[in-house]
């Protein structure tokens, strides 16, 4: 599976990792010429049958379950006025999500490639929306300057998950919320458990929503499927498949087996 393959190459070195990273969004920049391709989790639907959807634009019905994932991470608390940043940023949809819909004073989003926030700054212009190359484990930001960090399915892919909570904890203002979201295999669950105790963040929720993702990852199929085949090469076909988690991968089935679990969380700097 994919998780499998980042750690593989962390244990080797966190540098092979993050060059592994650089090497997609390089990829896309060439088979995205028509900017298409704005967010790139693997989504989240609701399990309630009556639920009502998001109300979203033309535009940004084709990514529903992509921005779903990011209104259950984000919406989990009011971001109103507040100053916000999406720590691994990617496409910058999420953080364009974010920054249109639930009216931060400020949104800013990280993320190690410079592609990546090079194509944001060029497709986005909402005010207050802004994009900045950074290390997750090295922010680009001055201690307690911020009311909120968003971390959406980035965290599985880092050298060290202790520095990037550290990195958290530094730049929150006392009060501020961390809103999290990624998957783990099944045995590595209390590690991560363990972590995040350990970077002084008071819990406040914890959801298990793998049912979710895959939920999400089957109503999402097809449309993916003709994405892919419209604009990868055929020779990178089937890796694309298995970063995107589609139907009969590797890393679909260790989501629909439980082998690799889906958490989100709410965490809170204590001085509010």
């Amino acid at each position: 599976m994919l998780t499998k393959i980042f750690e593989f190459a962390m244990r080797i070195s966190p540098r092979l990792s993050r060059a592994m990273i650089r090497f997609w969004y390089q990829m896309l920049v060439v088979i995205d010429r028509q900017r298409e391709i704005t967010f790139m989790n693997y989504g989240y639907a609701s399990l309630d049958p009556g639920a009502n959807g998001l109300a979203l634009n033309d535009a940004e019905r084709d990514n529903r379950y992509c921005i779903q994932l990011y209104h259950h991470v984000a919406a989990a608390v009011d971001l109103t006025a507040k100053d916000v940043v999406e720590v691994g940023s990617g496409r910058g949809g999420g953080a364009s999500y974010i920054a249109r819909y639930l009216k931060p004073r400020t949104m800013r989003g990280i993320d190690l490639s410079d592609k990546a926030v090079d194509f944001c700054n060029t497709h986005y212009s909402t005010a207050g929306l802004t994009f900045t190359q950074g290390d997750a484990e090295n922010l680009p930001l001055q201690d307690a300057t911020v009311d909120a960090v968003v971390n959406l399915e980035s965290s599985h892919c880092y050298g060290s998950m202790e520095k990037f909570l550290s990195e958290v904890h530094r730049i929150l203002r006392p009060g501020g919320y961390f809103l999290f979201s990624d998957h783990r295999d099944r045995d590595k669950v209390e590690v991560l458990h363990k972590q995040l105790k350990d970077a002084g963040l008071m819990l406040l929720t914890e959801t298990d929503i793998t049912d979710n993702v895959v939920k999400a990852l089957e109503l999402d199929n097809d449309r993916k499927a003709q994405l892919i085949e419209r604009k990868c090469p055929r020779l990178l076909r089937r890796r694309m498949e298995e970063f995107a988690a589609m139907k009969g991968t590797s890393t679909y089935h260790s989501f629909a087996s439980g082998s690799s679990r889906y958490l989100s969380f709410v965490l809170q700097k204590n001085g509010g």
